[in-house]
């Protein structure tokens, strides 16, 4: 259920701010990515538009059970998601063109999808998880940052103020450095031998405080998500030595893979941890 919600919440996002930005006239000529469903003609906005309500259904039908299974104040966290989602670029005054995608991002794409998942799980909150929630959400971060680079000009064209069109391209290009390195930073903190905090969230949380302790616990397995470094040369190298417009096209799937293969490595990291433990 809880891949399900992860799932649907990103296609759900992905349809929504297709049609919130087609509906506004972003996605026009000037846009330099890949065509989108409606501001290309692809799709009619009503199609795209119950693509995503659907999505956000199948979303919230999911969260609902993991919320029946593992406790209600779930249903706060997803209503957000959910709001975070649509908000993003839509209604009067959406977010992401204020400059608040970047943060928007790391809270809910790291934070909360880490730690969301793991107290799903466990009815608890550990330092594990949230700090794989930061180096999930700095590579999150990155990728949005290295899109909104991409589309720095037809931005500043049409209004939307990006972080990106409010830093400037350089500044932009640090800043994506930093999520990139900030990533691989956050794995020191997984090999800590600390237990926090000694219960989870509730107070009659099922899950044993030296149950949690172990599962807090620092072992050098997550350090397995280094195993991801190779695949950020690349992308960094080419951010950096100034990359523009559709050249930053395949740093965005670049950033993409190196955010996966960062979450795979670091789940077998876990794994790996928990069978030896």
């Amino acid at each position: 259920m809880a891949l399900v919600v992860a799932l649907a919440l990103q296609v759900g996002v992905n349809y929504a701010n297709d049609y919130s930005d087609g509906v506004r006239g972003t996605d026009d000529e000037r846009r330099v990515g890949p065509r989108r469903l409606v501001g290309s003609g692809l799709a009619a906005p009503e199609a795209v538009r119950r693509a995503a309500a659907v999505a956000g259904l199948v979303a919230g039908g999911a969260g609902l059970a993991l919320a029946a299974a593992a406790g209600w104040e779930l249903v706060i966290v997803g209503a957000a998601c959910l709001a975070a989602g649509w908000f993003y670029s839509g209604g009067r005054r959406p977010y992401g063109y204020r400059g608040w995608g970047e943060v928007a991002v790391f809270i809910f794409f790291g934070l909360v999808a880490a730690v969301g998942s793991a107290y799903v799980q466990l009815e608890a909150i550990t330092a594990r998880s949230v700090w794989v929630g930061v180096g999930c959400g700095c590579l999150s971060c990155a990728l949005l940052v290295v899109n909104n680079l991409r589309d720095i000009e037809g931005d500043a064209a049409v209004g939307k103020r990006t972080l990106a069109v409010r830093l400037g391209a350089a500044p932009t290009r640090l800043l994506y450095a930093v999520l990139v390195l900030g990533g691989f930073a956050a794995l020191a903190p997984l090999t800590a031998d600390v237990s926090w905090p000694p219960r989870g969230l509730l107070a009659d949380s099922p899950v044993d405080p030296i149950e949690l302790a172990q599962l807090s616990a620092g072992e050098p397995w997550p350090l397995l998500g280094l195993a991801a470094v190779p695949l950020a040369v690349v992308p960094l190298r080419r951010v950096l030595r100034g990359d523009r417009g559709v050249d930053l096209i395949d740093v965005l799937a670049a950033t993409g893979r190196l955010l996966a293969a960062y979450g795979l490595t670091i789940a077998a990291g876990l794994w790996v941890a928990a069978v030896l433990a």
